[in-house]
């Protein structure tokens, strides 16, 4: 049970802050009468990946585990007793940041339990969905360990699980700030829906060709059959850091295609009010960030190598906020700030 306001911070605080990494500092940002439910659905969403990730259990087990784990989502009063969930991975886990989540997961269904009957519908909807993404992943790839390898086969596929582990957020993100802020009352829901669901499957676009190299060693190419037949690649070339330039047609599709999806992204943070700061650098920052690494990966001449790093680094993100917070309030610059990142992630003529 959530005993006291002690509670409460350790979870959106203390133990957001080990689990979030970069998201911490935009979580931070946002105004504070949406920063509870979005915080308390990505600690949710966060426990539901780590049960998803671990190796320590066979597919079959972390299956069964996410599962039950929608039944605590759907009925969260029934989830004071996580016991099955906490055995399961108590003292197997090498982050301890993700342990201490999991040990705490009866305070954070309790903490879901006491949320209003519009944040819990909104929190259950997208938290389901991302589990559901994650069950996508379990059911279509091969287990970690066979030493297979498969791809998606079409861009359709591609373009519905970018929805389910990161388009869905930009919906309910859309969803929870204008539920709580008043001066997105004139807000088109549809349109402004459809710009948010872009904006996060732009951001897990940036994310599967980053980490490309990790996930074909563990089963998982996201990047389509189909692209990999139109640049006459096989999986087993990408497998292989020397075929670098050889794939860079088919790093610059994904560039490419994310960047479309940074145009929507764009009109989203424009949308919002220019005297609603907090929320606009809350949308801001992962956009700019986003649009760094796309940079970085079209810069590199590594993009295959397992062991090489492509991410922008602290000082960066520290300078593009820096500059961030003399750009929010205008229009203008922050077209052309955007419209400068993009031009580097552009293949030359």
């Amino acid at each position: 049970m959530l005993n006291n306001q002690a509670d409460k911070k350790l979870l959106l605080q203390d133990i957001l802050k080990g689990v979030s990494r970069s998201f911490y500092l935009t979580l931070r940002v946002l105004p504070e009468t949406v920063r509870e439910p979005i915080g308390l659905a990505y600690l949710l969403a966060r426990a539901a990946d780590t049960l998803a990730d671990t190796t320590v259990l066979p597919g079959d087990q972390r299956l069964a585990q996410l599962q039950q784990f929608k039944v605590f989502v759907a009925q969260p009063d029934a989830a004071g007793d996580c016991v099955e969930i906490q055995a399961a991975l108590q003292g197997r886990l090498q982050n301890q940041d993700e342990q201490r989540l999991l040990a705490l997961l009866p305070q954070l269904f309790a903490l879901f339990a006491m949320q209003t009957g519009q944040n819990q519908a909104l929190i259950r909807q997208v938290v389901a969905t991302l589990t559901d993404g994650m069950v996508f992943d379990l059911n279509c790839f091969p287990a970690e360990e066979s030493g297979e390898v498969k791809a998606l086969q079409v861009q359709a596929e591609l373009d519905r699980y970018t929805y389910l582990v990161a388009g869905c957020v930009g919906e309910f993100w859309t969803q929870v700030s204008m539920a709580h802020v008043a001066a997105l009352s004139h807000w088109d829901s549809n349109r402004l829906t459809e710009l948010g669901v872009c904006f996060g499957q732009g951001l897990q676009m940036t994310n599967i060709l980053r980490d490309l190299p990790r996930d074909l060693r563990i089963g998982r190419c996201y990047l389509p059959q189909a692209w990999l037949d139109q640049h006459q690649l096989s999986i087993e070339q990408l497998l292989h850091k020397s075929n670098s330039e050889l794939a860079r047609p088919l790093l610059q599709q994904g560039i490419d295609l994310a960047l479309q999806q940074f145009e929507a992204a764009q009109n989203y943070v424009l949308a919002i009010p220019r005297h609603c700061l907090r929320l606009r650098l809350a949308a801001l920052w992962p956009l700019m960030i986003g649009l760094g690494t796309l940079a970085k990966l079209s810069g590199s001449h590594h993009w295959l190598d397992v062991d090489a790093t492509i991410k922008v680094d602290r000082h960066w993100v520290y300078k593009m906020i820096l500059k961030s917070l003399f750009m929010v309030a205008s229009n203008t610059l922050l077209r052309g700030w955007i419209k400068a990142e993009a031009s580097k992630c552009l293949a030359l003529d």
